[in-house]
C-alpha cells in the first residue's frame, strides 16, 4: 500500500522549534521531488518548501526561507522539515507530496493526511 505519513506537529511558543516528518512506505522516495505544503483555516493551501530527488536542489517560499530546511534521508525513506524560529502565522496543518518527477514541478501524486502545527503563547 502507497502511503505517506507525516509526524511532529504539535503545539509550541513563538520562537520555538518542530521536526516534521515524511515518512513513504509501499514505493521509494529515491525517484521523487517532495514537497512541503500547509493550509491554515479559512486559507489556501500553499507551498512552503521542496526537495528534489537527489536533495542538490531545495527551494522555499519566502515567508519561512532563513527559518525552514528541508532534507531527505534515501535510506530512511523519510523527508524532513526543521522549522525554527516559528511564528504564529506558521499555525496550519502541513502536508507532504511527492511529485511525479524528480524535480519540483508539475503534478503531485502521493499526498500524506497532515499533521497539525500549532504556533500560539
Amino acid at each position: 500500500q502507497v502511503q505517506l505519513v507525516e509526524s511532529g506537529g504539535g503545539l509550541v511558543q513563538p520562537g520555538g522549534s518542530l521536526r516534521l516528518s515524511c515518512a513513504a512506505s509501499g514505493f521509494i522516495l529515491d525517484y521523487y521531488a517532495i514537497g512541503w505544503f500547509r493550509q491554515a483555516p479559512g486559507k489556501e493551501r500553499e507551498g512552503v518548501s521542496c526537495i528534489n530527488s537527489s536533495g542538490g536542489s531545495t527551494y522555499y517560499r519566502d515567508s519561512v526561507k532563513g527559518r525552514f530546511t528541508i532534507s531527505r534521508d534515501n535510506a530512511k525513506n523519510t523527508v524532513y522539515l526543521q522549522m525554527n524560529s516559528l511564528k504564529p502565522e506558521d499555525t496550519a496543518v502541513y502536508y507532504c507530496a511527492t511529485y511525479e518527477n524528480y524535480y519540483c514541478s508539475g503534478p503531485k501524486n502521493y499526498w500524506g493526511q497532515g499533521t497539525q502545527v500549532t504556533v500560539s503563547s
